[in-house]
């Protein structure tokens, strides 16, 4: 059963209720996910509005792209920032539908992040510097609980997508056989070896942690104070604050394209990587790492040279 969010005031009016958007796009015929995700996204464009532009409209043009701007600034992918700016644009249909606004404040073809060309092949990853860096920073307990830590191991030694991480259960890790079974797209199964060190975070967590919250009996393996799943934007958020501290920014994505780099870098085959990452077909795998893939074999060939 949806629940509905209580009204944030700008400017003398009124957000509608989320249930009322919900319940729109549920007569549009969009799928769950779909709802959910769309819902998600506009929860964080409101609590941007909350919290940084407290006397703007519903929607307007101006909170719109200054909106976009900060998760560019806040170095969300370019696909991550895409898919929230298409939510975005179905809310604004939404609010025109129900007399709130009387203009299309975003154009999809105008307002979409558009990669240069010959540079989509380029992904950007953590250096093995920056991962050292990161790894020394989440073993200090005063800092970082044990579920951060966790979550920074299976972002990174994993590969999963963020939707995908908060959606693990404690019955999709075999303890037995070190295998992680994850979900992914389209409700496609992949099974993921898990490191030593990573189950025993897992075990850890569980046993201590976990094991006090009030949440201890969820199925979901990452819960929250508030709640028996952890939402992927805690996750998100607090990779961004931790980013000031470590001085780059992290977002789930980057630990993706890390994980596949590195795979590739020691000479696991491109199949493999694909099939571990999820990806839908081996030709969007290679398109992605193509510019990786060329420079393993560049320096390969020159210390074959040597």
């Amino acid at each position: 059963m949806r629940t509905s969010i209580a009204f944030f005031h700008f400017g003398g009016e009124s957000f509608l209720e989320i249930v009322e958007f919900e319940q729109w796009l549920f007569t549009e015929g969009k799928a769950d996910k779909t709802i959910e995700s769309y819902v998600s996204d506009i929860k964080g464009f409101q609590s941007y509005l909350q919290d940084k532009l407290k006397d703007a409209p519903v929607l307007s043009r101006f909170s719109f792209v200054k909106y976009k701007e900060r998760l560019m600034k806040e170095g969300y992918a370019v696909s991550t920032i895409n898919k929230k700016i298409n939510s975005l644009k179905v809310y604004n249909d939404f609010l025109r539908t129900k007399g709130v606004i009387s203009e299309s404040f975003i154009q999809l073809k105008r307002d979409r992040i558009k990669i240069a060309a010959g540079s989509e092949d380029d992904v950007a990853a953590l250096s093995e510097e920056q991962v050292e860096q990161l790894l020394f920073y989440v073993e200090n307990r005063s800092k970082v609980s044990a579920r951060n830590k966790l979550i920074i191991y299976l972002l990174l030694y994993t590969g999963v997508r963020v939707s995908e991480l908060v959606g693990i259960k404690i019955a999709d890790v075999d303890f037995l056989t070190s295998q992680l079974t994850v979900i992914g797209k389209g409700g496609k199964r992949r099974e993921i070896g898990l490191r030593q060190d990573v189950l025993q975070l897992i075990k850890d967590y569980m046993n201590e942690e976990r094991s006090e919250s009030n949440f201890r009996h969820s199925d979901y393996l990452l819960v929250s104070q508030r709640a028996e799943k952890m939402h992927r934007d805690a996750v998100r958020d607090w990779l961004a604050k931790i980013s000031k501290e470590l001085g780059f920014k992290l977002h789930p994505h980057l630990f993706r394209h890390t994980f596949c780099t590195r795979l590739l870098k020691k000479g696991v085959d491109l199949t493999t990587v694909s099939k571990l990452a999820g990806y839908p077909s081996l030709n969007m795998t290679a398109r992605f790492y193509v510019q990786t893939i060329k420079r393993t074999l560049a320096q390969s060939q020159g210390s074959f040279d040597r």
